[in-house]
Parts: C-alpha cells; structure tokens; sequence
C-alpha cells in the first residue's frame, strides 16, 4: 500500500511533526508513505503547488492521498488520478479561528463552511480528531474519530531536575508552561498571562515554548509543575496528550476532547475563561504537584489507546476499508 501523504510545510521544521510522527509510525507497519509539503499561504498560496503535486502523484503510483488539513483535501482534489482521498480535520478547519478581538472571523467561517461542503461530497473518507469536530460534520458513515497518537518513547516521565538541568531552567523555581505561540489569537495567551499574574507567587514563572526542536519538548514538558493550555477552540490538542505521557499536571480550557483525555484522573483541571478561576486552577494544580509530584496521566493515554502504534492501526483499518470497500 503506497500513500502519498500532503499537507502544510510552513512549519519551521518543514512538515509539522505531528503529521510526520503518524507517517513514520504508517511506516513501521509495512505502509509505504511519501510527504509532500504544501509551500505557501492561503488558499491561492495553496493552489500555486498543483503542478508539482501532480508531477509527484504521475511519478508515485500512489493508491490513496491522505490529505491533513481542509485545505490540503480541496488541493488534493485538483490533483487526483484515480487516487482515493482521505482528509483529516484538525481542528478550526472545521470550527472556524478566533481573531486578535477573540470572535470568530468571517473568512474562517466561510472556510468552515466550503470544509463540510467537500466533506459531504467529494471524499472518500474522513478523519476527525475529536467528537466535537465529528458532531460538526453530523453522523456520517464515512466519517471516524481518530485523535492523534502520542509517541510514548519520546514522551516519557523523567526526573525533574535532570530535565531542568538539559534545558538550562533554574531548579528554584517553578514553571508553569504555555506551548504555542503566544501570537496565534486563537490560543488566547493574554488569559494565560491574566491568570498568571493573578497568581503572584514569586517562585513560580510563566514559561511561553515555541519553535523549539520536538526532541526537547519532553525536557519542558518533565521539568513545569504544570501545562497551562488557555485557548479558544482545539480538536484533539497534542500538546496535552504529549503532557500527559509525561505525567504532567494540566490546566486547560474545556475545548476539543480535553474533558474525555481527563477523565477522572487526579492532577487535570479543567476551567472557565475567567481568570481568577484559571488563576485557582493553577494553584490547584501547583499544590498537586507539590503534594505528589506527578500525575497518572501516562497510564491514562495508554489505557485509551492513544499511543501512535494503536492509532496507527486505526488509521490502517481506514486504509483498507476506502480500497476495498469492505466494513471495517
């Protein structure tokens, strides 16, 4: 089985990771996957690659296209032969993007709408990463939720100064960490910012982590006292699923399918868009870590089957079914 893989590469690493981790994890169950990274912004930005991919798919003799994104599907669907196509939706493709004034904007809405359109008409199949991104499209028999995996070799707990030590933190303080770019409006990093300063503690520190290399993600995620995640909308965030593998204590907005990665597991914390209640939360989360060190969090994702192996599995499933057209 031979998969062309396309999607976004304006990373600064190129393809996102999280999209790469799920083809090399395709790989090592006999699946053969190329990349192509997509160059170039917005929807026209988008459409500039149609003759590269087309030369890529005429040279590939690819049996499916496995689109990441909403915009990558409407491309793929430019360049196909006789190729199935497979979309995955992360997340505001399908919910729309918050703006710096915190609503919805109009083109995203409009982006949103053009994503269910295709979805209803055009693929093959489609892959959501949450119930709340599932419910958008509505019940669909070609529809699955399959949320990201987390590489759990690479995720992994370790002793907290060991990891400060790696990435040159002060082992007298204590880290609260906000993974993204605190210019991206939709991850609402002015309410992280609120919340923090409503703490006033001293010894604790507000650490914002973006374009750091992956590999040394696991180092920040085993040296905070807690992931502070504040944003408007997400599908199936990563960055709390990559935590949790590392037995880190969250604190995160309820968006996307957080309540459901939670659980009842001690040491998450969900809250409002209120400040001072973020703020508590915090200090809850704090006190957890102070009382017991980590979380069960890592117990938790397996116990899902949201490491990259089974959902690779999944994905696979998904694979055969769209060429054979049999039931999973």
């Amino acid at each position: 089985m031979r998969i062309l893989f396309v999607s976004s590469g304006n990373n600064k690493f190129g393809i996102s990771p999280i999209v790469y981790n799920q083809g090399e994890s395709l790989r090592k169950h006999g699946i053969e996957i190329d990349y192509y990274a997509i160059k170039g912004k917005g929807f026209f930005g988008y459409l500039k690659n149609i003759p590269k991919i087309r030369k890529s798919i005429k040279n590939g003799n690819y049996d499916l296209i496995h689109a990441h994104y909403g915009i990558t599907g409407i491309v793929a669907l430019f360049v196909r032969t006789s190729q199935k196509i497979i979309v995955s939706f992360m997340g505001d493709d399908l919910i729309g993007s918050v703006g710096k004034s915190g609503k919805y904007t109009t083109i995203s809405k409009l982006s949103s709408y053009l994503n269910k359109f295709f979805s209803k008409y055009c693929y093959d199949y489609i892959i959501v990463k949450s119930q709340t991104l599932y419910n958008k499209l509505g019940i669909n028999e070609k529809t699955i939720v399959i949320p990201n995996g987390v590489n759990i070799e690479e995720f992994y707990p370790i002793a907290k100064d060991i990891a400060k030590e790696k990435i040159n933190l002060n082992k007298n303080l204590r880290y609260i960490i906000f993974i993204s770019n605190p210019n991206r409006p939709e991850k609402n990093y002015k309410l992280a910012v609120q919340a923090y300063n409503n703490l006033r503690l001293f010894d604790v520190k507000l650490l914002t982590v973006y374009d750091v290399s992956h590999s040394l993600l696991n180092y920040y995620y085993n040296a905070a006292e807690c992931l502070l995640l504040t944003s408007y909308h997400e599908g199936s965030p990563n960055v709390i699923k990559e935590a949790m593998a590392c037995n880190c204590p969250v604190v995160s907005t309820d968006v996307g399918d957080v309540r459901w990665l939670f659980g009842n597991e001690p040491g998450h914390f969900i809250t409002t868009f209120d400040p001072q209640d973020v703020a508590e939360k915090i200090k809850d989360a704090l006190d957890f870590s102070k009382k017991y060190g980590r979380s069960s969090g890592r117990k938790r994702i397996i116990e899902l089957g949201l490491d990259v192996d089974t959902v690779a599995k999944k994905v696979i499933n998904v694979y055969q079914f769209v060429l054979t057209n049999q039931k999973r």
